[in-house]
């Protein structure tokens, strides 16, 4: 796939959709994805809601471009489809996509890498829950590990709430990631790949005007995040930040493009996790932090298509 040629006549299916609970969101990224190729002219560009009969659906283009979110579509699955099917995809091949979709897994190899997290713990449906969380510090998030969009996540400020929360979380995973709520800023920045080159976007801080963090109902509904672009932090902070971002994409084996997502407290910043299919909506983060650059939305479309067949 290395000797791939895109130019406009290039068949591009554009993957969306799918089966995961992120369906709806991936649906609008790939709608906006598949506009804006056709306004780049390629004419030969096809949105394919993904299902299981993606095999057959697939057949007959050249490239892949991967704007489906969550389980099948940024775990590994569909990439290790269209590698064995040899379409060159866009974004993070196998073993990235599988890595990253996993917090528990991201933490480890992070921490491999001296990237500075916050304290946690994973559990299973059999573990000794007041055991396993004895050294954490209340408040905590609960996390499914392998989840997008905030899906199953809360907040759980005492231990009563503790159960109730992990039994949600379970619903989406069998593995439930819990970590110490820390007071900071959340802040997302983008990491792209230009031929030799890969950078980090401008840093965006994320204020919930309603909800007292980043949950699914301020990511997706317009007018309940204040976007601070660039985000209101240091310049000693943004250096950082930005070097934590492109050190963290890769350790993990990114390619192409990934946004990590961190807290910023005032003695550290600290990286949550790295979603290797970012957004593409009206109110994604990673358009918005590329427009800031200077960087369009379509230029940054197509920034992430000539990323196929350079997957690692």
């Amino acid at each position: 796939m290395q000797d791939f040629i895109l130019n406009k006549e290039s068949k591009i299916a554009v993957l969306c959709g799918g089966m995961s609970s992120e369906r709806e969101i991936s649906l609008r990224s790939g709608k906006n994805c598949y506009e804006a190729l056709l306004r780049l002219g390629y004419k030969n560009a096809k949105m394919i809601d993904v299902t299981e009969n993606i095999v057959s659906d697939i057949k007959g283009f050249d490239v892949a471009y991967n704007a489906l979110h969550g389980k099948y579509g940024e775990d590994g699955c569909i990439q290790g489809i269209l590698e064995i099917l040899k379409i060159p995809y866009s974004g993070c091949g196998v073993m990235a996509s599988a890595l990253c979709m996993n917090k528990a897994y991201t933490k480890e190899m992070l921490k491999a890498n001296n990237v500075p997290l916050i304290k946690s713990v994973c559990v299973t449906e059999h573990d000794d829950l007041k055991k396993a969380v004895s050294e954490l510090k209340y408040p905590v998030m609960v996390k499914p590990v392998s989840e997008g969009s905030s899906f199953g996540m809360s907040k759980v400020n005492q231990e009563s709430e503790l159960e109730d929360a992990v039994k949600e979380a379970f619903k989406y995973n069998d593995l439930v990631l819990i970590e110490e709520y820390l007071i900071g800023k959340s802040l997302t920045v983008g990491v792209l790949e230009k031929g030799d080159e890969t950078f980090a976007t401008e840093i965006l801080e994320l204020r919930p005007t309603k909800s007292e963090w980043y949950d699914y109902e301020a990511k997706y509904t317009k007018g309940l995040t204040e976007f601070i672009l660039p985000a209101e932090i240091s310049e000693e902070q943004t250096k950082r930040v930005k070097e934590i971002a492109v050190k963290s994409h890769i350790a993990c084996g990114c390619s192409g493009v990934s946004r990590v997502d961190f807290l910023l407290t005032d003695k550290e910043a600290y990286v949550l996790e790295i979603n290797t299919s970012p957004g593409m909506t009206d109110t994604s983060d990673l358009p918005a932090q590329a427009g800031v650059m200077g960087i369009s939305y379509d230029e940054l479309v197509e920034l992430i298509l000539k990323s196929a067949g350079l997957n690692k």
